[in-house]
């Protein structure tokens, strides 16, 4: 099976700052995959690369057969890469429906009841569809993850990239939201999740990454990559290691 996503020795630094040193990984179709490291070991950015929010230095990001480093994000998007960012900027003078319906005519380009179908129902998969009709200001931190995460999906994603979608929630939101990923995992939609909150990441991913200094320090299943000494090493035996009670 063709990967979906690879990464091709990309590079990228910031003045003297590296935050990809020669990095290659593959993403294959339905694949779930997690990803952590300390602050600002470069997660964030490398999500920027392959959305198109970022510009590598130098190497190549393919995705779906097609080289995609001189497509800017809106085309990206409509090739199948979709994105949550850590803080939710929704349309917040516009009602929750409307942010989604926009999603779905510009991302996935679908039009008149379609578009509204697919909003539809993806408010109902992420549990929204009982505020549609609220303004998207005036959502709670778990309401406004959720929109993020719903604008996202209406754009029908092959490949869904999640920045941080659990920090601030309580457990039981918790829950909420790895059983909302756990879903798109099993209807086919690759994933990649940034998380700090490893808790999550064990529930809902298969495979985990840890990246430090630029580069991969760890790739494989997930609680042998957190027993890594050397994942163990860049963390310090800190809490947020802790994988107990994995939801």
């Amino acid at each position: 099976m063709a990967a979906l996503l690879e990464l091709v020795h990309i590079s990228k630094r910031f003045g003297g700052v590296v935050v990809a040193d020669d990095v290659s990984v593959s993403v294959e179709p339905g694949e779930a995959i997690g990803v952590l490291g300390p602050n600002g070991a470069g997660k964030t950015t490398l999500f920027g690369m392959i959305s198109g929010d970022v510009r590598p230095d130098s190497g190549e990001v393919h995705f779906a057969g097609h080289v995609v480093n001189r497509l800017d994000s809106a085309a990206r998007c409509r090739l199948g890469i979709g994105r949550t960012y850590q803080i939710p900027k929704p349309f917040e003078r516009m009602s929750v429906f409307e942010n989604v319906l926009v999603a779905a005519q510009q991302g996935a380009q679908t039009r008149g009841p379609e578009s509204h179908q697919s909003a539809i129902s993806t408010l109902e998969r992420s549990g929204l569809l009982d505020k549609a009709n609220r303004s998207a200001g005036s959502l709670g931190l778990l309401d406004r993850k959720r929109l993020e995460l719903a604008r996202t999906l209406a754009t029908r994603p092959k490949l869904l990239l999640l920045d941080e979608v659990a920090g601030g929630l309580t457990d039981p939101e918790m829950h909420e939201l790895v059983a909302v990923v756990r879903a798109i995992r099993d209807e086919g939609t690759a994933v990649v999740w940034i998380e700090h909150v490893v808790r999550a990441l064990v529930g809902a991913v298969e495979r985990l990454l840890c990246l430090s200094g630029g580069t991969f320090i760890a790739d494989g299943e997930p609680r042998a990559v957190l027993e890594s000494p050397a994942v163990r090493e860049v963390y310090l035996g800190t809490e947020e290691l802790a994988i107990e009670g994995s939801v």
